[in-house]
């Protein structure tokens, strides 16, 4: 069983940055495509980003496309989500997710149910 743990968040003001990490707990024999999800409150969970193991392939959601980097150290058992240029609407608890599947369309890691592993999550939240 692989368990993800996120870290990294926390205040943010406008145009401000984060980096979030999230940590496997073990290394594993499954190449894990890595995503990120987030979820606000009164809103359901939304796709992020997400990595294949390789770092060959990445995708992001259009509405942080631009300002939001996804990216690995394998050797760490850890992936980043790098947020630049953050905004009010990017307030949520941030998960990080896992999957065994390369996925050939991006349709389905924009799916939660496309992950079988899941973080607690790490909170963002933007001040004013």
């Amino acid at each position: 069983q692989v368990q993800l743990v996120e870290s990294g968040g926390g205040l943010v003001q406008a145009g401000g940055s984060l980096r979030l990490s999230c940590t496997a707990s073990e290394r594993t024999q499954y190449r894990l495509t890595m995503g990120w999800f987030r979820q606000a409150p009164g809103k359901e969970r939304e796709f992020v980003a997400v990595i294949t193991w390789s770092a060959d392939r990445t995708y992001y959601a259009d509405s942080v496309k631009g300002r939001f980097t996804i990216s690995r150290d394998n050797a760490k058992n850890t992936v980043y989500l790098q947020m630049n240029s953050l905004k009010p609407e990017d307030t949520a608890i941030y998960y990080c997710a896992a999957t065994g599947v390369i996925y050939s369309s991006n349709y389905y890691f924009e799916l939660s149910a496309s992950y079988d592993y899941w973080g607690q999550g790490t909170q963002v939240t933007f001040s004013s």
